[in-house]
């Protein structure tokens, strides 16, 4: 069994500015209905964020939605483990990504995750939902904490793709752009960057492949890596056919 995910750098499932995407993450998982689990965990849980979801998901694009509390609500261990296997597609929403995954570690969302990627669960998320997928990400989880005096920081993830993922690659949190911050990120600390423009997304399947899908025309995917004293973005093509991942390890 084919083992998906699918990492969104953004956009607003509102105003359906990701509909394509979406579209795709539910034709992967093979069911014309699936049953697609919501996790909430970095919104704190937003109870709006989950009737947006509940509008769009399931009475728009037509999936079973079902949602995972892990603030509002005091779940056993065995009641989390059912929801995520339980799921055709896993959709991580997005907010403060620190705070996520420090709370998945307490309770054991990491391991479950990596168990439904393992059995063929599609996996999928935007922006915090995307980062945690990698091995680290760009986070502006400090905004949430203080938003007057902050600053981008690196967040661990799961670690089923490999690299630095910046989502809202082409945009800014609080006035303060991405672009510029990450590349500066990627000078000081080395690796590969993978950095996702809103309202495009990347398909990396069996964590050996991957493809840049897109919801509009001009939103692009890129390669930030160093070369020297110099940082290069090099921009990953939209193509139908999968690439064989090549920057595991370095450029």
């Amino acid at each position: 069994m084919p083992k998906v995910i699918v990492a969104i750098g953004g956009g607003d499932i509102r105003t359906r500015g990701t509909a394509p995407i979406d579209r795709e993450i539910i034709r992967l998982s093979k069911k014309k209905h699936p049953k697609l689990l919501f996790i909430p965990t970095a919104s704190s849980d937003s109870e709006r964020y989950w009737k947006h979801v509940q509008e769009y998901f399931g009475k728009f694009l037509g999936c079973k939605t079902g949602v995972l509390f892990l603030i509002k609500e005091q779940l056993t261990i065995h009641d989390i483990k059912r929801k995520i296997l339980g799921a055709d597609i896993i959709y991580v929403g997005g907010g403060n990504t620190l705070l996520m995954m420090r709370l998945w570690g307490r309770l054991g969302v990491d391991k479950f995750l990596k168990l439904a990627y393992e059995n063929g669960t599609v996996l999928s998320g935007i922006s915090a939902g995307a980062i945690c997928w990698f091995d680290s990400g760009h986070s502006d989880a400090m905004s949430f904490y203080n938003p007057r005096k902050w600053k981008y920081i690196k967040v661990k993830g799961l670690g089923l793709i490999p690299g630095v993922h910046c989502p809202h690659y082409n945009s800014r949190t609080l006035g303060i752009p991405r672009r510029k911050h990450f590349r500066a990120m990627i000078k000081k600390a080395g690796g590969v960057g993978i950095a996702i423009e809103n309202n495009c997304a990347i398909e990396f399947l069996d964590g050996r492949f991957y493809r840049v899908i897109r919801s509009k025309t001009y939103p692009r995917a890129y390669k930030v890596y160093k070369r020297g004293a110099d940082v290069i973005a090099e921009q990953i093509r939209k193509q139908q056919q999968f690439s064989p991942i090549t920057w595991v390890g370095g450029k």
